[in-house]
């Protein structure tokens, strides 16, 4: 069972060119893992949203909080 501990969105497609799941978070800059399947993707990307948090606040960096719903303009 995935532990879901953060509630920040996640956007996760297939690529073909890539051969794989990638998952993006949008509210993350930069933030993004990919893996051979669904659950192999979102297990890497909480990894992945995990050691972007750790390095933000290494760096001092503001660490947006989740708002649920991407809102488009």
């Amino acid at each position: 069972m995935t532990k879901n501990k953060h509630k920040y969105e996640i956007i996760i497609y297939w690529s073909e060119e890539d051969n794989s799941y990638i998952a993006e978070v949008p509210e993350l800059a930069g933030c993004m893992a990919d893996g051979q399947t669904y659950s192999e993707t979102v297990s890497n990307v909480e990894t992945i949203i995990d050691e972007w948090i750790e390095t933000a606040k290494a760096l001092g960096r503001a660490i947006p909080k989740p708002k649920g719903k991407l809102s488009y303009s």
